[in-house]
């Protein structure tokens, strides 16, 4: 194995109702659990998304509203996986933008408390736009020469991002074979919130990266300008955005 662990790391793909990190629901979920020794557990299982799968989305994955109707809500094995990713850093194929907020949002609709923030991200897209400029079923031909089979189905493709892993570490060998520094490597910009609302200055502050107050300190436009947070609170933000607004908010009032 080229990846080297001190912990176990999560592979992970998610089938869902659409493409809106903090609306759209999750309908497939597959996870492949890499011990420090190499072992591996595969877990995948269809999620009732408690709404109707769009036509578009379906046409996608192939996954329709009679096939999740008599399976789990998410909610039902929130805690389940909770503690099968307890401990856990994650790996995925353009993970870090869209399936761990999907993922995080989902256990915050189930009130379930999970710390993402202790965790590393390998997001192998990263790896592959910055070296290669490719999709994942290119990459995948790329990297192992193989033509990906069932592309679209959640174990296809977190079987292959892992392989395409294994081989970008081997391939390049500028960009690590810890966790650690894959993690760093695959990730663009420093980041606080899973959605990328957030980021940091090169002072270290959380700025806004969106909107009229692009670049500005969070902490000092919500003193200036307190409407600004309740704006946000009542707005279309992932719920973990909201959170961590919040937590500045609280932050800065302490001071």
């Amino acid at each position: 194995m080229n990846l080297k662990l001190k912990r176990p790391i999560i592979f992970f793909d998610l089938e869902t109702t659409g493409v809106d990190t903090s609306r759209d629901r999750i309908v497939e979920i597959s996870m492949v659990k890499i011990d420090v020794d190499g072992t591996k557990q595969v877990k995948t299982r269809r999620i009732n998304p408690e709404m109707h799968i769009p036509e578009e989305a379906s046409a996608v994955h192939g996954i329709y509203d009679e096939d999740v109707a008599n399976e789990p809500t998410f909610k039902q094995i929130a805690k389940s996986l909770a503690k099968f990713i307890e401990g856990c850093d994650f790996g995925g194929f353009n993970s870090n933008r869209f399936d761990l907020p999907v993922l995080v949002e989902e256990f915050m609709r189930a009130e379930v408390d999970v710390d993402f923030k202790r965790r590393k991200y390998i997001d192998v897209q990263n790896i592959f736009h910055k070296k290669e400029q490719r999709t994942l079923v290119a990459a995948y031909k790329f990297y192992c020469d193989k033509d990906l089979e069932n592309a679209h189905s959640a174990e296809a493709d977190t079987m292959a991002t892992y392989e395409v892993l294994e081989a970008q570490i081997a391939r390049y060998g500028d960009i690590g074979d810890t966790v650690e520094a894959l993690a760093e490597f695959s990730t663009f910009g420093d980041m606080v919130d899973f959605a990328g609302r957030i980021g940091l200055n090169e002072k270290g502050e959380e700025v806004f990266t969106f909107g009229k107050y692009r670049d500005r300190s969070v902490a000092e436009i919500f003193r200036k300008e307190p409407s600004y947070y309740t704006w946000i609170m009542e707005g279309d933000f992932p719920m973990y955005t909201k959170k961590i607004f919040t937590e500045i908010r609280l932050r800065e009032a302490q001071k």
